[in-house]
């Protein structure tokens, strides 16, 4: 039998379930640090020399530092979707809840069904995903200050309070949009890839430079459908017996890069030719407004996909084939 490792990841630490090749287990607690991650690594080396296989949920970026620790040590990481873990709980009829429990949980997804390894993100997709991301957080605040001024009936200090913090995100939000352009420009790779997007009608920078941070690269997607899969962009059949219901978007994959899309999408069925085709095939068939927009958001995801794989511009008469 296999040496697994479960890891129940928490902001500020996370606890460790050791599981050996005759079934005993070992558990710790860490704290999610480098002074952590490096007694994990001193930790394991005590409980044997080989390489094990480590399993962790997918928690954003709370587990990514450790798992990048283990990856370097020659340990196989592999950080897996928390729905599937926790129907694996409930598949054992597990009542109790807690970080020990989580993590002989994870320990015991791992030995069942040895998920794939994961691969550590490049250094320069990792620094554009943390532009990104900020990116996000500062735009959601300046729309949250506007919103609170345009309220009304503030008075004079509120109102003065609100203009200052307002300009200073405004400049912040145009730093940062410049940070993430010099990047990009910077890294061959992902300059190559930005100016392979650019030839999409309906894509502009500030899209593309969320696409290329949501996912290590997409081109390590078995296919177009696996990478609307990740999206969350594939129907969703619900069907029982006699009873069907109408099919919807799966929505079980990352909604940043749902979110990303929705306007672009509204760009490409007016503008890009293979989409507002496709489009109109589909509204000449009656489907609602939000399911034609979901189809071409999984469709301009197809066309993203292509251009990667097969590393030319975007060409309407390929496309569309």
């Amino acid at each position: 039998m296999t040496t697994v490792l479960g890891i129940d990841i928490a902001k500020a630490t996370y606890a460790v379930c050791w599981r050996g090749p005759d079934g005993k287990r070992r558990h710790k607690t860490f704290p999610n640090t480098p002074a952590g991650h490096d007694g994990l690594r001193q930790w394991i080396l005590r409980q044997t020399p080989a390489p094990l296989h480590a399993c962790l949920e997918a928690t954003g970026t709370y587990g990514e530092a450790v798992a990048t620790v283990l990856a370097d040590a020659g340990h196989r990481v592999s950080i897996v979707n928390p729905a599937a873990v926790k129907a694996f709980a409930q598949s054992q009829l597990r009542r109790t809840k807690t970080d020990e429990v989580d993590a002989d949980v994870l320990a015991d997804f791992c030995l069942a069904h040895q998920p794939p390894a994961w691969t550590p993100w490049p250094p320069a997709v990792r620094a554009l995903q943390g532009l990104v991301r900020r990116h996000e957080a500062v735009q959601d605040m300046l729309t949250q200050e506007r919103n609170r001024a345009q309220a009304g009936e503030l008075v004079a200090p509120v109102a003065d309070s609100l203009a200052r913090h307002i300009a200073m995100l405004e400049q912040e939000l145009a730093d940062l949009e410049r940070q993430i352009r010099d990047h990009i420009r910077q890294d061959p790779t992902l300059r190559g890839q930005r100016d392979l997007l650019l030839t999409i009608p309906g894509l502009g920078e500030t899209t593309i430079a969320r696409l290329l941070a949501e996912c290590r690269a997409i081109t390590d997607f078995e296919s177009a459908r696996a990478y609307a899969a990740f999206a969350g962009l594939v129907p969703r059949e619900s069907r029982s017996g006699t009873l069907r219901g109408r099919p919807r978007l799966s929505k079980l994959g990352t909604a940043r890069l749902r979110h990303a899309l929705y306007f672009p999408a509204l760009s490409a069925i007016r503008y890009n030719p293979i989409i507002r085709a496709f489009s109109a095939r589909l509204r000449t068939a009656h489907k609602p407004k939000m399911v034609v927009v979901g189809a071409a958001m999984r469709k301009l995801l197809h066309i993203v996909y292509g251009v990667l794989k097969h590393q030319r511009p975007f060409d309407p008469t390929i496309a569309g084939a």
